[in-house]
């Protein structure tokens, strides 16, 4: 990549305009196309201009892009491994060429820089994720977050920085790697050891770490990953608890707020190159607990031993500690005492007493860390859900649904709300056709609705037809990380959904009146493992609602 900056620890590329040419650009950017970045490319372009990037000074180009997915490698040689991208739609993509200029903006219209066009290209999105995942199967994370983007087409090129992106949590935490640098340096900090998490820091990760950096002679930066989602605020304020209990003049918490990717040894050799842009001299994490890097040990040490020295940062897995209940302390495993009582807890089983507001014992967390994930983490009959009944048309969802809801609201204790599919169809989504694309567009902003009355401690019931796997699996997830999430197959029949035919609607699909019609001539592909199912052929609706009404009762979600 040309104009490229010394890497590692050199100088920063600093990509922000002076005074008078962020006024030139902010002219001119008036006649530019606009793109709207979205959160993801916020956060990239945000490390892009403060130099946490550093040697980048823009969105790659083809060439950059084509050589770190085959090599780990820029254009030029530089070690860098991971594609840093924009991406772009086809409508937008049809107004620019290379040469011409991209305002990018804020969701909020806000200027924050212009990327000068060196290269568009459309990217063969299943060779990329072979690249960085080894796998093009959906289920993996990373790979369904590429192969789903929606935008085809990547622009690349140079990067002016007009605006800072603007924050408005946690800004005493948030610091660019010239602002650590300097502190660093203020304070006399000459080896930093970073201190790598994307969950809350327990006593053992604290013991952990405050060990290694006394035992590698480092200062210790806790820089956990962070991404602004809802769970972010909870665990920012672990983090901030938690720092009481390290040694002050050796510790500092700052936040990386770094889009995650889930690229396996890729992505922990990209984030130690962002460490020591930061300024870190060692990149330090609990080995086991590369939160969702699917680190393989001996893939790590080739990668360390081929690439190590060009990093200039030293890795520093540590095995975890156990509580020794004798000596009431945490300790290596090949330090415990033979015949010495141990206590462990993974975090399966934190969160099962959690959610089943069991308690958490003393020597794993700290008391103010507890009360936090507490408050994150209410018992199963507190928290927010979502039934989510699927089924062809006439199967009896929306029926048992109205079912369901007059017993919730008999019983109280949480606010509940009604998706059914055709009134959002016709106050959501009434621009919507029935193509599979306008489908899943429908099931998404239900599933968006039902996250934000989860997240708030309300039950949502959504009764859509819902029939492709893909898009309920991505409802699911789009739930799950805020409560409980129970999808409900009412299982009726085709044949008996048909006899049934009260709107004429099966009539008309079999005439070919109606087009797209779920059953007739659009699939309808069934759950797999639904947390129930439900043929209403025989039952009354009552019954089939109270077997809902059980369900919820032996989850403990009703008490």
């Amino acid at each position: 990549m040309n104009d490229l900056i010394a890497p590692y620890g050199g100088e920063l590329a600093d990509l922000f305009a002076d005074a008078a040419r962020v006024a030139e650009l902010k002219e001119s950017a008036l006649s530019m196309p606009s793109c709207d970045v979205t959160p993801r490319q916020q956060s990239d372009l945000d490390l892009l201009m403060s130099g946490a990037y550093s040697p980048l000074r823009g969105f790659m180009r083809q060439a950059d892009y084509a050589r770190v997915l085959k090599e780990m490698r820029l254009s030029d040689g530089t070690f860098w491994p991971m594609p840093i991208t924009l991406d772009i739609g086809e409508a937008l993509a049809g107004k620019v060429a290379a040469g011409q200029s991209l305002a990018l903006r804020d969701l909020e219209g806000v200027l924050l820089a212009v990327l000068h066009i060196e290269d568009i290209w459309r990217p063969d999105r299943a060779a990329e994720a072979q690249a960085l995942y080894g796998t093009v199967d959906p289920a993996h994370p990373g790979v369904a977050q590429l192969l789903h983007k929606t935008q085809p087409v990547y622009v690349g090129g140079r990067v002016e920085g007009v605006e800072a992106v603007v924050h408005h949590s946690f800004t005493d935490l948030r610091h660019s790697p010239a602002e650590l640098r300097h502190q660093f340096a203020k304070r006399g900090w000459v080896q930093v050891a970073a201190f790598h998490t994307a969950a809350p820091i327990h006593a053992a990760q604290r013991k952990l770490s405050a060990r290694a950096a006394q035992e590698l002679g480092t200062n210790l930066l806790l820089h956990p990953v962070v991404e602004e989602e809802d769970d972010y605020y909870y665990r920012v304020r672990c983090y901030r608890a938690v720092l009481e209990h390290y040694p002050q003049q050796t510790t500092q918490l700052s936040l990386l707020a770094i889009p995650s990717r889930g690229a396996g040894v890729r992505e922990l050799l990209w984030h130690a190159i962002v460490r020591r842009n930061y300024g870190c001299s060692h990149l330090l994490w609990e080995a086991g607990t590369e939160h969702g890097y699917g680190i393989d040990g001996a893939a790590l040490q080739e990668a360390i031993s081929k690439y190590g020295d060009e990093l200039g940062v030293e890795f520093e897995p540590r095995e975890p500690l156990v509580y020794v209940e004798d000596s009431a302390d945490f300790l290596p495993p090949a330090q415990v005492p033979s015949g010495a009582r141990t206590r462990a807890m993974d975090q399966t089983e934190l969160q099962r007493r959690l959610r089943e507001g069991l308690e958490i014992p003393n020597w794993f967390s700290y008391p103010e860390v507890i009360r936090e994930l507490q408050s994150r983490y209410p018992a199963r009959a507190k928290q927010g859900l979502t039934l989510f009944f699927t089924g062809l048309s006439g199967a009896g969802k929306s029926t048992i649904a109205k079912a369901v809801l007059a017993k919730l609201l008999e019983l109280g204790g949480r606010p509940v709300t009604l998706l059914d599919g055709d009134v959002v169809r016709k106050n959501l989504s009434s621009e919507l056709g029935f193509s599979r694309e306008h489908r899943n567009l429908n099931i998404r902003r239900i599933g968006y609705v039902a996250s934000e009355i989860t997240k708030n401690g309300g039950i949502a019931i959504c009764a859509p037809i819902a029939p492709y796997a893909e898009v309920r699996r991505e409802v699911r997830q789009m739930i799950n990380q805020y409560g409980g999430f129970i999808e409900i197959h009412v299982a009726t029949s085709l044949e008996i959904c048909e006899g049934r035919d009260r709107k004429g609607l099966y009539a008309k699909a079999r005439a070919g009146i109606i087009k797209e019609f779920t059953g007739i001539s659009d699939p309808y592909e069934a759950p797999e493992n639904p947390e129930l199912r439900i043929d209403t052929h025989g039952l009354t609706i009552d019954e089939a609602a109270q077997r809902v009404f059980l369900y919820l009762e032996q989850q403990g979600y009703i008490a």
